[in-house]
């Protein structure tokens, strides 16, 4: 029989755990967090040193019964939550809770941490059991109260001022400025021309493309050359000097090494597995933490790789000595290092008793354990053991050559070529890039030239290029950008990311972030009136603050003082700024047909424009903004096309009235008083009658094969759904009653099924566009 209680976050850990301790130990799941602030004001008091109001989560209620229950016929708890500072604030909450009960009667509370979900590791770390840690406690406490008072003082201005639903956080906010900033950057952008100048030159069958070096002496620089008639003449020039040939001038050959990356932390992974695997952050994690907490590939469940929220860079001495047994016998001695690879962390918290993210053994091969992974476990699970392996390789080796061609007396072409001598630990992994395609990535092979060579040149052309504006950032790339600046903590990036779509600050298109017109205006109100609060090196030195309490070098009190008080007095401050002052209209020009003034603006239903205004005799008219369209960008010619919708378009063949709108949800065609969405393809605009009349057909085709029955005389109808066929009048939806086939209902059966149902609570929808008065 049982005698020590285990608590862990997840069922998954639990039943991994579980098998690994033997009968002395019952293991049970709490299911992540179990006691949080109250949800309301006055949960973190200032004036008292900042108490903070607990309560239980309500969705675990149930699972801290089962463990108060449990406790009472065991001797001791053992706390095997993650082992971080989360992890130590749930056991923290968890043993409170359990004391408040009065359950524990002096039974002793271990903590226990591991970093592998290995029969080793859960063994060995049940032998060095500790106390709970007052300072990871503190740390994690400071940073759900600055958290709170950040939340819960600014998200209310924002509410008054722009309009309701919107957030700010500590994190979150700064994260918004970036890509805010990023997009002004490029709407900034001017692109600049400039030209090249290429050779096609060919030796021994080969054909190959050198490009202009120097003129007369002069290197050859991005803008040396600025407009076509410029580029034409020296083209010319050097045509006439080259005279068919191209002699070579220079061999210039060296070897370069290239060097792995270090194994995974939690940011790396998470960029890694949005360029390689197309990976959002939480999707990372949460595939990781599955391949964490434990997977049967056929002798039980035991975690593939080690705890997934890390900022080390360390690997263990057995972990470096496992991944070198596999490089040596799949290939080969000669690709491993005279000794093992060290890497450095970055992160200034980083404990160095953590590890890297690695398989916990590296003989499970990924195409071994395949057969009982999901393929998305597959995949990161191949990814980090590539990592991992390729860390301790040896260097690549790669040779280059550059070769000068000399064109008469007037210019000099350069050609250059790689090749991979040897690939060393790019065999198993090559790290990618965000925006670029790495030039290393491949080999640029180039025929043997010696100097003095002749060359057949075949042709001298101009390339015309344009700068380009910097790219949006990714999930990747921005991960990568907050990291570099110290804002946040690599377990938090997925959350944040998650955070800016749902409040409809960003868009993420093409795996680019976008930012909406609400994003802009919470970070021009942000900047203007808390400028330090979204200021990125403020944010930075918070961070390490909180990092500082949980080493225990300071009081989590005065730092938390050191923040409110002036956070306090600006909120009382810019309460008082007028919502006109935050939400100005952007002037657009006048309308030519009333000579009335024209305006971009941000409303509660979305961007808009506006022809006139309130104070006006005729009342102003308004017209929602489409995708693509931004209050900061719109110009008056497309403001006031925006004004030709709806467009009529005559009837359909059965008399219906056809016309065509921009909605809540992208532009449509509505036929009777039904609508249909346009394709990307279409533009309400310009679209003709034909076009429109397809649409719709598309649509009655659509709706026709959705329809099981029709009752004559009744709104109700038996459709095929998403998720089965159902009973509809128009206002309630029921599913067909088990064991029921839909053609053998009764319309008076379908009343009662519907009668049921509770009729629908009636309210203004929010979230909608503003269409043309009138």
């Amino acid at each position: 029989m049982a005698k020590n209680l285990v608590i862990v976050e997840s069922p998954a850990k639990a039943r991994t755990i579980n098998k690994y301790l033997g009968g002395d130990f019952e293991v049970l799941a709490c299911y992540g967090h179990v006691r949080d602030l109250v949800p309301k004001e006055g949960a973190v008091d200032p004036d008292h040193d900042f108490a903070m109001k607990y309560a239980t989560i309500e969705r675990n209620a149930k699972r801290v019964d089962a463990i108060a229950k449990a406790i009472s016929k065991l001797d001791a708890i053992y706390l095997a939550t993650d082992p971080d500072r989360e992890g130590e604030a749930i056991s923290w909450h968890l043993s409170e809770l359990l004391r408040e009960r009065g359950v524990l009667d002096d039974k002793p509370i271990r903590r226990v941490v591991f970093y592998e979900v290995t029969q080793r590791a859960i063994q060995a770390a049940f032998t060095q059991p500790r106390s709970l840690s007052t300072d990871l406690i503190n740390a994690q406490q400071a940073r759900r109260a600055l958290d709170y008072l950040v939340g819960f003082k600014l998200s209310p201005l924002l509410w008054k001022k722009i309009t309701s639903g919107l957030s700010a956080g500590r994190v979150q906010s700064p994260a918004l400025r970036l890509i805010v900033e990023r997009e002004q950057e490029i709407e900034r952008f001017t692109p600049q021309e400039y030209w090249t100048i290429e050779a096609d030159v060919e030796k021994s069958a080969q054909a190959f493309v050198a490009r202009l070096f120097t003129l007369d002496g002069e290197k050859i620089e991005q803008f040396s050359v600025t407009t076509g008639t410029r580029a034409n003449a020296v083209t010319d020039r050097l045509a006439q000097a080259a005279a068919g040939l191209l002699r070579v001038a220079k061999v210039e050959r060296k070897q370069r090494r290239r060097n792995p990356a270090a194994p995974f932390i939690t940011s790396t992974l998470q960029q890694e597995a949005s360029r390689k695997l197309r990976f959002s952050a939480q999707k990372t994690m949460r595939v990781a933490q599955q391949l964490y907490e434990g997977i049967d590939t056929g002798s039980g469940a035991t975690g593939l790789i080690t705890y997934i929220r890390t900022d080390s860079v360390n690997l263990a001495q057995e972990a470096v000595a496992n991944i070198q047994e596999v490089i040596a016998k799949r290939y080969g001695r000669d690709n491993l290092p005279a000794k093992p690879h060290r890497y450095r962390t970055r992160a200034k918290n980083a404990q160095e008793a953590h590890e890297a993210i690695r398989p916990t053994d590296a003989w499970r091969i990924p195409d071994e354990v395949k057969g009982s992974l999901t393929p998305d476990q597959y995949r990161l699970y191949e990814l980090i053991w590539q990592r991992a392996v390729a860390c301790q390789m040896i260097h690549a080796t790669i040779n280059t050559v550059a070769v000068d061609f000399a064109c008469g007396s007037v210019g000099v072409f350069r050609a250059t070529g790689s090749t991979i001598a040897n690939p060393g630990f790019m065999a198993v992994y090559l790290e990618g890039t965000d925006d670029t395609v790495n030039p290393e990535d491949s080999e640029r092979t180039l025929p043997s030239m010696q100097v003095g060579d002749e060359i057949k040149l075949r042709a001298i052309r101009p390339e015309q290029h344009f700068t380009e504006a910097p790219p949006r950032y990714s999930e990747a790339s921005l991960v990568r950008a907050l990291e570099e600046r110290g804002i946040g903590r690599p377990s938090t990036y997925a959350s944040i990311l998650s955070t800016l779509q749902q409040r409809n600050y960003v868009l993420l298109e093409n795996r680019r972030f976008w930012p909406t017109d609400t994003g802009r205006v919470v970070i021009k109100f942000l900047k203007e009136h808390f400028d330090r609060y979204v200021d990125y090196d403020f944010t930075a030195r918070m961070e390490d603050d909180l990092d500082a309490i949980s080493r225990g070098e300071q009081d989590w009190i005065p730092v938390l003082r050191a923040f409110w008080e002036p956070f306090k007095e600006r909120i009382e401050d810019k309460s008082k700024v007028s919502r006109g002052e935050v939400m100005q209209a952007r002037e657009l020009g006048v309308d030519p047909a009333s000579g009335r003034p024209v305006t971009a603006r941000l409303g509660r239903y979305g961007p808009y424009v506006q022809i006139g205004s309130v104070n006006d005799e005729a009342k102003p008219s308004f017209a929602g903004l489409i995708q693509g369209q931004s209050i900061d960008t719109i110009t008056l010619e497309a403001a006031l096309a925006l004004f030709k919708l709806p467009r009529e378009l005559g009837e359909t063949p059965q008399g219906e009235k056809l016309v065509v709108g921009i909605g809540r949800y992208g532009p449509y065609v509505r036929y009777a008083n039904k609508f249909v969405s346009l394709k990307r393809e279409d533009d309400p605009y310009t679209i003709t009658r034909e076009r429109a009349l397809e649409r719709v057909a598309e649509k009655k085709e659509a709706e026709a094969n959705r329809l099981i029955r029709r009752f004559d005389g009744s709104d109700i109808e038996i459709l095929r759904g998403r998720f089965g066929p159902y009973i509809t009048d128009g206002k309630k939806n029921t599913r067909i009653p088990k064991g029921r086939e839909p053609e053998e209902l009764a319309l008076e059966e379908c009343r009662q099924l519907l009668s049921k149902l509770p009729e629908r609570k009636s309210g203004r929808r929010g979230g909608g566009q503003r269409r043309k008065s009138g």
